[in-house]
């Protein structure tokens, strides 16, 4: 039965990828045609969903740094927004619910105050899936989102513990044995080496964490997290994350079908969660006038508030626990799972065109900009760069490694990564941190003299995005990126880019080439 509900997912993830929508939008259209259908969900579908979701929350800890969540714009930008949303949405909640008293059940004040708090959450799982399918988890504003998100897992947690006086058992103490036996794992993970023990060594990480964070009586999620914080500076960390890649997107899956096959709504529930869906916009001022006092820049706090400006999986669970404890009725729940589902959908879509909207509105964001900006939102400084590689992962290394051998040329690098690019200057390395899709970035740099700019990206809309970004800054060089296959080579030409290089064939053509001129110095 779970292959059918996989394969239908499928189907459902394929049509809206054609015309035009993200895939997860289709997984969940599967799991409510699913559950109209008469289909229910299942303890198996339910232990592939909890699976993608612990995978999920240990590969963000593995990208986390923990100094980002001591950043003021972290800690008081979700401190402050969940005070003010329960308190506001609390009132307006209870006013709904008193209107439409005769055709749902009502809600005393505590109660509204509860589904306020539900709604609260932005989804950990649809973030970081927009920002890894867009590219941007490292940048400024996905480390920004990424952080308030692990701050409301936290709340989350601590909400878990008071509501059901579950506390945390003696032997909760016995977890800080973890920080002497990380030599040892970290050990375990270099043994593992770069095949199929890899990810194996990720699962049993994942669910060690959360198992053993389970047998003290604390949230097995954030297990996996802290697992995957402790595990965050090795320098394997990145590639135990990408071998976990695959199989994370696919347990997820399992993840947004149950969200449909959660409950059948009816059109009283139906209205009620689109009555909810549009407070989304309150949810996004919110954090954006919060941002910006926080003497953030626009476009961070503009990016950073759509993409949070969702409801989440935790809200689920925080219905669930108070329909359990009797402090709102079923139909609630269902209300809730409506509403996190649409907003899913809204995000999904509306992300798609961030930064043309950035670009179209910028005059409008920057003027709620402060003048006295934080330090790491001051724009980098380029000095005679000729050649520019967007990209310092492995490709854009080896190209600029290359590039820097030819003695007459001045070559720089540019990342959105600032842990990456700390490492790279202090190895002697000419590089800026920056996010190549920021317009505001590209009218404050100095690229007059840049002849070429090398884009070495994985994705090839973010490719297209900053060729046209460069075209409206007014640069007049080159554009060269890489594809992975064939059939990206001829959308980047059609996009502007002067000069696409296939990354399998080129590689393949270089080591050729590299070890011809070899065999000849041999002789």
């Amino acid at each position: 039965m779970e292959y059918a509900f996989l394969l239908f997912a499928f189907v459902c993830g394929l049509t809206v990828k054609l015309i035009g929508i993200p895939p997860l939008v289709g997984y969940l259209l599967a799991g409510f045609l699913l559950n109209f259908a008469g289909y229910g969900l299942t303890d198996e579908l339910t232990q592939i969903a909890n699976l993608g979701i612990t995978i999920m929350l240990f590969t963000i800890g593995l990208k986390l740094n923990i100094r980002d969540l001591s950043r003021r714009e972290v800690w008081a930008g979700s401190v402050s927004h969940t005070v003010l949303w329960v308190g506001v949405i609390t009132c307006v909640v209870y006013g709904v619910s008193a209107l439409a008293a005769s055709y749902i059940d009502g809600l005393t004040w505590q109660s509204a105050a509860l589904v306020a708090f539900a709604l609260s959450f932005s989804s950990t799982v649809c973030v970081v899936k927009v920002l890894e399918e867009s590219g941007e988890s490292k940048t400024r504003h996905g480390r920004l989102a990424i952080g308030i998100l692990v701050m409301q897992d936290v709340f989350a947690v601590v909400f878990l513990v008071v509501a059901t006086g579950k506390l945390p058992t003696v032997w909760a103490l016995a977890l800080l044995a973890l920080f002497p036996a990380m030599p040892l794992i970290k050990k375990m993970i270099n043994k593992s080496g770069h095949g199929e023990l890899l990810p194996l060594t990720g699962f049993i990480l994942a669910l060690g964490g959360y198992h053993l964070f389970e047998l003290v009586n604390i949230k097995g999620d954030l297990g996996a997290l802290i697992f995957g914080i402790m595990l965050a500076q090795h320098e394997k960390a990145s590639e135990l994350a990408k071998s976990l890649l695959s199989f994370k997107d696919l347990f997820l899956i399992g993840f947004f079908l149950t969200i449909g096959l959660t409950a059948l709504p009816d059109i009283t529930m139906m209205l009620m969660a689109l009555v909810f869906c549009l407070l989304i916009p309150i949810k996004a001022l919110l954090f954006f006038g919060l941002f910006t006092s926080l003497r953030l820049r626009g476009r961070t706090s503009y990016l950073s508030s759509l993409v949070l400006s969702n409801y989440s999986e935790f809200g689920l669970i925080v219905g669930a626990l108070a329909v359990s404890l009797g402090l709102l009725g079923n139909t609630w729940l269902v209300v809730i799972a409506l509403s996190v589902s649409i907003s899913f959908v809204i995000t999904s879509i509306l992300y798609r065109t961030s930064h043309s909207q950035y670009h179209r509105y910028k005059e409008k964001i920057k003027r709620f900009e402060k003048n006295r900006r934080l330090k790491e939102d001051i724009y980098p400084t380029l000095h005679n760069a000729e050649f520019l590689v967007l990209g310092m992962g492995r490709v854009g290394r080896g190209a600029f490694n290359a590039l820097s051998k030819l003695t007459d040329v001045n070559v720089w690098g540019m990342d959105a990564d600032r842990v990456k690019i700390k490492e790279l200057a202090d190895e002697g390395l000419n590089v800026i941190c920056g996010d190549g899709e920021d317009i505001d970035l590209w009218d404050n740099l100095d690229i007059k003299d840049v002849q070429l700019v090398l884009l070495a990206l994985p994705s090839i809309q973010d490719s297209i995005n900053i060729t046209r970004q460069l075209k409206n800054a007014g640069y007049t060089g080159k554009v060269a990126a890489i594809a992975r296959y064939e059939d990206e080579v001829s959308s980047l030409l059609e996009n502007g880019v002067d000069k696409v290089f296939n990354f399998f064939t080129e590689a393949g053509l270089g080591f050729a080439e590299e070890s011809l001129a070899y065999a000849h110095s041999q002789r």
